[in-house]
């Protein structure tokens, strides 16, 4: 049996769901033969060593000496600030690397990085968990199949149940940084083509103090692809029918949905239909479980050179560019154009002005 070990970097919040999910990837990757062994740090050591009691693993005091054990792939959990810096460290060791996203706080500093993982030849994958959703992954099958035709548009849906806390909105760059980018990322995937333009509009009906930190609560940005094809992206912090995320792809065969199921966070409101009749999710984290588990069971294919990278930084960094272009169009309510990101890498285009977030009024 093969003896992987990987070093998972940051036990807040995400980090200790990736820890719940990697003994869940144990488990699956046991039965190919690979006995996984798992190691924390935390810039907290002792709640490194908490959590790790916790689970059953085992903590070290710090990054530095994670990685220095010669572990063989690094998974980063920190918040985004860390990112560059890890990602760094990982490629000055030589190893694999799984970060979440973002790769960095913006798109021009996270630029540099790209460019140095390109000369290191490095192998980074980015936490774009949808892309491993079995609906997002049959929806892309039937359109790279043919079976829906051309498409004449998509319509992607975002919305969390209840808003985060006020503190972690004002550092987040704004819903399209935030949460919207999840739905940049995959309709490029789903589509392979580019978004070249972006108008997006907002609004705040719900709590005033995150109007006053500079975010919207409810945002829709028109979108509009290399070929012409328009999209349509909503995000809410505000949807109490439950979590909803979904995704309509209309073609000139067929259409497909992701995400109606009978736990989706909707109720028809023509008679004597009961559909959908489950519980609907409350959180990510319980929609997506099943998607964090099969992109970390990706990584640890990545790691041992079963697989291609299932999305790259330059993927990553693409759907921020998108995000970023709606943050300005929200901003100067007008019509944004994306560069494509590999003009700005060459210094042939400029990346999309940053937008700060400042009070908002609709």
């Amino acid at each position: 049996m093969k003896t992987l070990t990987l070093g998972l970097v940051g036990v807040g919040r995400i980090g200790q769901m990736h820890a719940q999910n990697l003994l869940t990837v144990r488990d699956q990757v046991a039965a190919r033969g690979v006995q996984l062994e798992i190691v924390l740090a935390d810039a907290a050591p002792e709640t490194a060593r908490q959590v790790a009691d916790r689970f059953g693993l085992r903590a070290t005091e710090s990054v530095d000496t994670l990685i220095s054990e010669g572990i063989d792939g690094l998974v980063i959990a920190t918040n985004t600030a860390t990112h560059p810096d890890l990602i760094r460290a990982g490629l000055a060791a030589g190893i694999p690397v799984f970060c979440e996203k973002p790769v960095s706080s913006d798109v021009v500093g996270a630029l540099p990085l790209l460019k140095e993982i390109e000369a290191a030849s490095g192998v980074v994958q980015i936490g774009h968990q949808r892309r491993f959703d079995v609906g997002y992954q049959e929806a892309k099958r039937r359109f790279d199949a043919g079976d829906l035709g051309w498409l004449h548009g998509l319509r992607a849906v975002s919305g969390d149940a209840f808003p985060p806390p006020v503190e972690y909105l004002a550092t987040s760059g704004g819903i399209f940084r935030d949460m919207a980018v999840h739905d940049f990322d995959v309709i490029r995937w789903l589509t392979g083509q580019e978004i070249v333009e972006v108008y997006a509009r907002g609004t705040n009906n719900g709590d005033p103090e995150i109007g006053a930190v500079g975010d919207v609560d409810t945002a829709q940005a028109t979108l509009t692809l290399a070929d012409g094809t328009v999209a349509m992206a909503t995000a809410t912090r505000y949807n109490g029918a439950g979590h909803d995320v979904r995704l309509d792809v209309q073609g000139s065969k067929d259409t497909v949905v992701v995400g109606l199921d009978d736990r989706s966070a909707l109720r028809s409101a023509e008679p004597d239909v009961g559909f959908p009749a489950g519980t609907a999710h409350q959180t990510f984290a319980e929609r997506f479980v099943d998607a964090y588990v099969a992109e970390l069971v990706a990584f640890v294919e990545l790691v041992l050179g079963e697989r291609e990278n299932p999305c790259t930084p330059f993927d990553a960094v693409a759907a921020s560019l998108v995000a970023d272009a709606a943050q300005l169009s929200l901003a100067r309510s007008e019509p944004v154009a994306v560069p494509a990101l590999r003009d700005v890498l060459d210094g042939t285009a400029e990346p999309v002005p940053a937008v700060d977030l400042v009070p908002f009024s609709a």
